[in-house]
């Protein structure tokens, strides 16, 4: 399995969290902290998933969404949000993510999801 993850959060212990699950699945990951660092493994790596954080400093969730679609039209997209914003929630889906998450997750709802959304 080369299926390419990556996982965009500012929080150091969900990062940790999600890639070592990920990687026990099979899955290569790469990680960001910041919109900056994901727009450039997209360029660089063309993951196959992105689980995006939505309240990221600096470049929020919403734009970092954008910009990966501008690069990528294709490219799958789950949200994880800390915050009730259906606003937020529903532009990003708008915008094409595939469904979202609300933080604190369950990580076999996230193993399972990716499973679902991952091209086979």
């Amino acid at each position: 399995m080369n299926e390419k993850i990556l996982i965009v959060d500012d929080q150091f212990g969900i990062r940790i969290l999600l890639n070592e699950v990920l990687q026990k699945e099979g899955y290569q990951t790469f990680q960001a902290a910041n919109g900056i660092q994901a727009l450039e493994i997209v360029d660089q790596h063309s993951p196959d998933l992105v689980l995006l954080d939505m309240k990221i400093p600096g470049m929020d969730g919403i734009e970092i969404l954008k910009r990966m679609k501008q690069k990528d039209d294709g490219i799958r997209v789950i949200i994880m949000t800390a915050y009730g914003e259906l606003d937020m929630i529903q532009e990003a889906k708008d915008l094409g993510a595939l469904t979202h998450f609300a933080k604190p997750f369950d990580i076999d709802d996230i193993r399972r999801a990716v499973k679902q959304y991952i091209p086979a």
